[in-house]
Order: C-alpha cells, then sequence, then structure tokens
C-alpha cells in the first residue's frame, strides 16, 4: 500500500486481530510513526510507517471531510 491509500482518523483492518478480539483500528497520529487506536477498547498502539504498511491488510472507512 502506498502512502495515499490511508489518512488520519481513516478506520483499518490489520492483518492480526487485537487481543479484544476487534479487527478494527482509527489512525489517530501519522508522521514517522504512526499511532492507531482499537475501536473496541480504545487502546493505542504505535509503531513505524514501515511496520504499519506491513500489517494492513485494508481498509474499511474513509475519513469524510465536513
Amino acid at each position: 500500500m502506498t502512502t495515499k491509500e490511508y489518512d488520519k482518523l481513516d478506520i483499518v483492518e490489520m492483518k492480526k486481530p487485537h487481543a479484544c478480539g476487534a479487527n478494527e483500528w482509527q489512525i489517530i497520529r501519522m508522521g514517522m510513526d504512526i499511532r492507531i487506536q482499537c475501536q473496541n477498547c480504545d487502546h493505542i498502539v504505535t509503531m513505524t510507517r514501515r511496520d504499519f504498511e506491513k500489517k494492513l491488510k485494508k481498509m474499511i472507512t474513509k475519513h469524510e471531510e465536513a
């Protein structure tokens, strides 16, 4: 996936589910590192952009600007 396919506040699915059983994450910070938040238990994980792109499975919903 390229950088243009996801952006801040998008909901994505990762290859492995979180320990709580959910597999939907919201991107809450973008930069050199990417911070994502579990949509079920609100756990926050920070990882490098390279790791994020390796673990990303697909885009679920795109954030709509108002």
